[in-house]
């Protein structure tokens, strides 16, 4: 990635994460879902290339450490088919159904 969309990239998300207390906050989770399952699940299963990823796989704490650091790679993967408020909306499915979330949620 050039290093200027590489800095961009993270002024975005900068900027987008520090607007709230929680990264997931203003994010749509039924949205969420949709997006997970239509952009990130094909490389997120068992065997995958980028590795098993389900809401239970990490605590809604977790979720939001994991977006905070990773979402302009996240981003990357999946250039132009995902906004900033997509991937917020893809936190929010992930955090809401977390494995200590109230409604735990496998994405199946």
């Amino acid at each position: 990635m050039k290093k200027s969309t590489r800095i961009l990239a993270v002024l975005f998300l900068a900027a987008l994460f520090t607007t709230s207390a929680l990264a997931a906050e203003g994010g749509n989770s039924r949205k969420g879902k949709y997006l997970y399952k239509k952009n990130c699940k094909t490389c997120h299963v068992a065997g995958a290339e980028g590795g098993e990823l389900t809401p239970l796989s990490k605590t809604q704490a977790q979720w939001d450490r994991f977006f905070k650091k990773n979402a302009a790679d996240c981003l990357e993967h999946v250039k132009g088919k995902l906004t900033g408020q997509d991937m917020t909306d893809i936190n929010q499915f992930l955090f809401d159904h977390a494995a200590d979330s109230d409604q735990p949620e496998t994405c199946g």
